[in-house]
């Protein structure tokens, strides 16, 4: 049981630095690349497939963390196995055909959280750049 909490902390703690970091990425990215928020329609466009697109990647890399953790201690006997299960689980979809053995089945539960969690904080994200990127116009129009 204490193996699983160590487990289930550092896995958590390498997701949410994977993540920050991946964050902190995209924005001095966005920073350096779009002084000024853009306001055609096929830039902004641009913009948003880009920014979510690499927030797919962080989340695939989270994912992707995960699995290798389940592979690598026989958790799940294979990649695919591994990589569906932390995906499912992840993103809180819990089909339940495919589980833990004993040791590590509170891994699941903690791995739903986390991603609960980071998808939030990219949801967050996603939706201050919207902001950023519209709210201008509304003051304008309103002003």
């Amino acid at each position: 049981m204490l193996s699983t909490i160590l487990a289930a902390f550092i896995l958590v703690a390498i997701t949410v630095v994977v993540h920050i970091v991946g964050l902190v990425t995209l924005l001095l990215a966005l920073v350096r690349k779009h002084a000024h928020a853009p306001t055609r329609f096929w830039p902004m466009t641009m913009l948003l497939i880009e920014v979510t697109w690499w927030l797919v990647l962080i989340h695939a890399t989270e994912i992707g963390i995960w699995a290798l953790f389940f592979l690598w201690t026989g958790g799940l006997p294979d990649v695919e196995s591994a990589f569906y299960f932390s995906g499912v689980t992840y993103a809180t979809v819990g089909y339940g055909d495919v589980i833990l053995p004993q040791p590590w089945r509170m891994l699941g539960p903690v791995e739903g959280l986390t991603g609960i969690l980071m998808c939030g904080l990219s949801t967050g994200l996603l939706f201050a750049i919207i902001a950023r990127l519209i709210g201008p116009r509304f003051k304008a129009e309103v002003q």
